[in-house]
């Protein structure tokens, strides 16, 4: 079996604050699917059951175990569901290809059903299969049979979560995804920062360079298979490439100026950035084909940090050129340069989302830092998500309903961590991490 079974409405555009999840009905005919609609707001998550997976093999009990609990804290992390107390489950399921019996888990109010294999068909290859079923409508909504090894379980369990995710909310999801960011240690005063890598979820956690070498900025290439950096190795900064896979990395340009916060165009063929020239900053991009450098900004103000739009006509950046840090967009080319944002405060560290309709921001005033949004085309419905001592520098998911940034603790011994928050501004949660970190950088979907 190798099957995806319907398709969920397109969902609007956000326009609103809150999400909704729409509760179930019984009708009769295709009507009667489970859906959520993210675009309006109801108070509770939809609840859903996760039976631990059924395994074939007594070497697959634990990973069939620890696969439904990754996919658990996945949607749960998402806040839009809730996952069922195992406890609680009725119906104790022993094969998954015979419909559940649905008035029972009508009876824990499981809105959905998530049943699961492995079969182990060698030592080094693995067949996991799933079904999802709407319990109110009494129909299987999706179903699909998957390969992997051993060790690549997490990713299955990623992919299911993205599944079931996309399967009811018709949104593609983003737990199969990466987090290249900065682990810190030692003293704020000496701060040690070393470029690493996890999945989205905090798991797998390691470093990418053996090195010391100061590094600050990572950002990844559309690919999601490499990634551009600030270096300091050398005593002042240097923009890198590096390879994920194989780990080979290259530096680019050789710049004599400091250059500041690299990305990648979304073609993946240019990288835009800031470098300092006299004194002032100015906007620049640079072409990976040709190697050639273009300056897209001459203002006397200080333009910094760059963000293309998604479709690589426009883009935004910081600059203080009208007497405080604002956002102001431009033609990708440097022409048609107009102010994005107008309200009381400094503007900082914007970043384009992925869908293309908002852009995220750092906002300082009065003493506090905000991560918040607004509408990519005229700054309008600005909304501030968060509020603290020292929130900044926004990432997006890759489905663009969730934002990474970092948050400071204050004091000499404050910490640096990596939290997240969805575009409601509620579904507040810190990543784990092995230790301090900041700057985050989200991949787009693994391929």
């Amino acid at each position: 079996m190798n099957n995806t079974i319907g398709l969920s409405k397109a969902v609007k555009p956000l326009f609103v604050l809150v999400i909704f999840l729409m509760g179930l009905i019984v009708s009769v005919g295709a009507n009667a699917q489970l859906e959520i609609d993210i675009v309006r707001g109801a108070p509770e998550p939809v609840p859903v059951a996760i039976p631990n997976f059924l395994s074939s093999h007594p070497d697959t009990d634990k990973i069939a175990k620890d696969m439904a609990s990754v996919i658990a804290a996945d949607l749960e992390r998402s806040g839009l569901f809730r996952v069922l107390d195992q406890g609680s489950y009725i119906e104790k399921q022993s094969d998954i290809n015979y419909q559940p019996r649905f008035s029972e888990w009508r009876l824990i109010n499981a809105k959905a059903l998530l049943s699961g294999q492995i079969i182990r068909e060698n030592s080094n290859r693995l067949k996991v299969e799933f079904r999802l079923w709407d319990i109110y409508g009494t129909e299987q909504l999706d179903g699909k049979r998957l390969a992997t090894t051993p060790d690549n379980w997490r990713r299955i369990a990623h992919k299911i979560a993205d599944n079931i995710y996309k399967r009811l909310t018709g949104e593609s999801g983003y737990f199969d995804s990466r987090i290249v960011y900065i682990a810190e240690s030692g003293p704020k005063t000496d701060r040690r920062k070393r470029l690493s890598i996890m999945d989205a979820d905090g798991a797998n956690a390691q470093y990418l360079l053996t090195g010391a070498g100061l590094v600050l900025t990572p950002r990844f290439s559309p690919s999601a298979q490499t990634i551009t950096y600030l270096s300091w190795e050398t005593g002042r900064s240097q923009v890198y490439l590096l390879d994920i896979e194989t780990g080979r990395r290259e530096l680019l340009g050789n710049f004599t100026n400091m250059t500041i916060a690299p990305r990648f165009s979304p073609d993946g063929e240019k990288l835009i950035f800031s470098m300092v020239k006299r004194g002032n900053s100015d906007i620049y991009v640079f072409d990976l084909r040709s190697r050639t450098t273009t300056r897209l900004t001459t203002n006397q103000g200080i333009d910094v940090s760059p963000s293309f739009s998604p479709d690589g006509r426009n883009v935004v950046f910081n600059s203080d050129r009208g007497g405080s840090p604002q956002l102001y967009i431009m033609n990708a080319d440097g022409s048609n340069v107009r102010r994005l944002s107008f309200g009381k405060g400094r503007y900082t560290a914007p970043a384009w989302s992925p869908r293309g309709d908002l852009i995220a921001f750092t906002k300082s005033n009065q003493g506090k830092f905000h991560i918040g949004v607004m509408d990519a085309n005229d700054g309008r419905g600005e909304r501030l998500l968060t509020n603290s001592y020292l929130d900044e520098g926004p990432t997006w998911s890759p489905n663009g309903r969730v934002i990474l940034f970092t948050r400071e603790t204050r004091g000499l011994n404050g910490r640096s961590a990596i939290w997240s928050v969805d575009l409601t501004g509620r579904n507040l949660q810190k990543v784990p991490t092995p230790g301090a970190a900041s700057d985050p950088a989200w991949s787009p979907i693994l391929p």
